[in-house]
């Protein structure tokens, strides 16, 4: 008998058009046969035989994956953070040092994959790794549909591949079309779920570990992962083998790349250094009206999966239990508690919900039969459409904003020279091609300012511990030629941060607003002195190496 958690190929359930004494006889073992013994039955023709589904479904995942995506190129950036991936992989490739002179609250995996689309095709341009999020939502449909496939036949694949692709554009545009860490972390969360359910336990954990270095929270897949694991696996040696190899593929990933990046660095920017940037005391009512908000998008994008899998759990249809069994239900909850998580609830977090979510509305759809079908397929193809026509009227304001401040940070600093963003938006020093004066590419790392919340707890002591002592220490070795005020009302204005009001007061003058930003540029004294430090320094580094090595001659 099989279990829910180790399903058979195929579920069997008769057809929605199959009347049912028909059905009886269909499921019947000896329907049909003459009594006199065993059918003859025709050898079966070319024409009889099932056509392979991948040859048929991988084209249109990728020409639907494709289509929903063209607005992605519309566009040079969607969001903050495809800037800041993009200015980080700059300064790895000028020679930073990941969690250290290039930091950031993520794990290293899509840094590690923009920086080397650059190293690739040049950094002038984020179709790379735009082009590689196509990639990655197909692999994500291919692994699903083989998942559904598995368990309840070629339809069930249809759907679950296709409504996935169509829901994943299902968010503001800035979430959807963004080449971002969720769309990238969705891969591995299907595949850890897609080899536990042919316990391929060490495969399993080696996809759990990527999901959790492209994001923290793609971690939670471990759930369904032990879930299957706990109904698979015989008690006993048997199942303390399983987890054995199930952790050594969770663990030694991680560990790698942890020694590889500095244990302590690694652990402090990723798991513990965030405590702050999680609390969300004082904006309870911001946190629940933008909680609230993205979540009927996300569920206005979705609509394709949720009417379906509402309708199957409102009739409550036979077989329901043995379709809609509990390891997805695990993966949903856990995904869910990954979204909650922070209390941020940006739009792109809904990401993490949609490939458990694909696979429940697929099974629905196998128990409702085919006429659900066919209004599940209309509301994903409507919702869409719908949030492809937003995609695409969308408007640029910030970009605009952004592009504009990159042009006057170009034309007040040479090619050479820092420049200091203070706000947002790092995706700035991306498009002006200048050189950050700081590790610390937005204003929320040292002021605990995010876009999930609304200002009680923002200032220099909700910084990152140790942030402003290394902030001192970056700009008074060099001085930035410009810093930009682009905190344009908000609550980390420079004039309630007691280190930078300083430095604008001591070294430099205003120059110029543009769109609401203030920008400052370091005073003709003060840039004298740099530059003559500058070419000080050169001359007291040849003295002490040429005196170094006639030293060495001498004891040579």
């Amino acid at each position: 008998m099989p279990t829910a958690s180790d399903p058979p190929r195929s579920v069997r359930l008769p057809s929605a058009r199959t009347a049912p004494a028909e059905a009886a006889r269909v499921r019947e073992p000896g329907a049909g046969r003459p009594s006199g013994g065993l059918a003859h039955r025709p050898p079966p023709t070319p024409a009889d035989r099932p056509r392979p589904l991948w040859p048929r479904l991988l084209p249109v995942l990728v020409l639907l994956a494709a289509l929903t995506r063209v607005p992605s190129f519309l566009r040079p950036l969607w969001n903050p953070d495809e800037g800041f991936l993009a200015t980080q992989a700059r300064m790895l490739a000028d020679g930073g040092t990941l969690y250290d002179t290039v930091v950031d609250r993520k794990p290293p995996l899509v840094p590690w994959l923009y920086q080397g689309a650059f190293a690739v095709f040049g950094d002038a341009s984020l179709w790379p790794v735009k082009a590689a999020a196509v990639a990655a939502v197909v692999a994500t449909a291919a692994l699903l549909a083989s998942l559904a496939r598995r368990r309840w036949g070629e339809r069930a694949a249809w759907a679950a591949g296709v409504l996935f692709v169509l829901a994943s554009v299902g968010l503001n545009p800035e979430d959807a079309q963004a080449a971002n860490f969720e769309v990238f972390m969705l891969p591995f969360t299907a595949a850890a779920v897609w080899c536990a359910d042919r316990r391929h336990w060490t495969a399993a954990g080696l996809a759990v570990a990527g999901a959790f270095l492209v994001k923290q929270t793609g971690g939670a897949t471990l759930l369904p992962v032990l879930f299957l694991l706990w109904r698979a696996a015989p008690p006993g040696d048997p199942r303390r083998a399983a987890l054995l190899r199930l952790g050594a593929g969770c663990v030694l990933p991680v560990a790698v790349v942890a020694v590889a990046c500095g244990w302590s660095r690694f652990l402090f920017w990723t798991v513990t250094g965030s405590g702050a940037y999680a609390s969300f005391t004082g904006s309870e009512l911001h946190v629940l009206g933008r909680g609230l908000g993205n979540t009927a998008i996300a569920a206005a994008g979705f609509a394709g999966l949720l009417v379906p899998l509402t309708a199957a759990l409102r009739r409550r249809p036979p077989l329901r239990r043995r379709v809609l069994t509990a390891d997805l239900w695990i993966w949903l909850a856990a995904s869910a508690v990954a979204v909650v998580s922070g209390f941020h609830f940006f739009g792109h977090y809904y990401l993490q919900l949609l490939p458990p979510l694909a696979l429940l509305g697929a099974g629905a759809l196998r128990l409702l039969g085919d006429g659900w079908t066919r209004r599940a397929a209309l509301c994903a193809v409507l919702s869409c459409a719908l949030f492809l026509g937003w995609s695409t009227a969308a408007g640029s304001a910030e970009l605009d904003h952004a592009r504009k401040v990159a042009d006057t940070a170009r034309r007040h600093a040479g090619p050479q020279e820092k420049v200091l963003l203070w706000g947002m938006h790092p995706e700035g020093y991306w498009l002006a091609d200048r050189r950050p004066a700081s590790r610390y590419l937005t204003a929320g790392l040292l002021t605990n300012f995010s876009g999930g919340r609304d200002g009680p707890r923002v200032g220099q002591r909700y910084g990152v511990e140790g942030g402003w002592h290394t902030f001192r220490a970056e700009l008074s070795e060099d001085l930035p030629k410009v810093i930009v005020d682009d905190s344009r009302g908000k609550p980390y204005a420079p004039s309630r941060m007691p280190t930078l009001r300083y430095l604008l007061a001591a070294h430099y003058e205003r120059a110029e607003r543009v769109d609401g930003a203030v920008v400052y540029v370091l005073r003709p004294e003060r840039e004298e002195r740099r530059e003559q430090g500058q070419r000080e320094e050169p001359e007291e580094r040849g003295g002490r190496e040429g005196r170094g090595e006639r030293g060495a001659a001498g004891a040579r």
